[in-house]
């Protein structure tokens, strides 16, 4: 199967961009997957599995980030709840790309009540 065009730098990218995740170079991957989210979008489509994995791992380097803000930790959920959606929706639950962002939703919610109570 041949692959489409752009998609071999995608794939550089969002390894990359994976390996800035673990070890917690949080702006970097933010920064580069926001450059590259736009262009997996266009040349595979919002609902193609590689362009979910990129936002879920935007999301993750959002809420995983011990410097996330408040606005940093609502982004990735919000972000989370869209992919997950869209993941449900075109792979079916069961499918292992959408139950580890349903994990990855459940992580980034349970930062949320903390953040928002008052004093935090």
């Amino acid at each position: 199967m041949k692959m489409p065009t752009g998609m071999g730098s995608l794939v550089v990218a969002t390894a990359y961009a994976a390996s800035l995740v673990r070890f917690k170079r949080f702006e970097e991957a933010r920064s580069l997957m926001r450059k590259w989210m736009p262009v997996s979008q266009r040349v595979l489509g919002a609902n193609h599995d590689f362009t979910l994995r990129m936002r879920a791992l935007y999301a993750q380097a959002l809420y995983l980030d011990a410097s996330a803000t408040l606005d940093d930790l609502r982004e990735a959920v919000t972000t989370l709840e869209e992919t997950e959606r869209t993941a449900r929706r075109v792979f079916g639950g069961s499918h292992p790309l959408a139950v580890q962002v349903e994990r990855a939703l459940r992580n980034a919610r349970t930062l949320l009540p903390a953040r928002e109570a008052p004093g935090s």
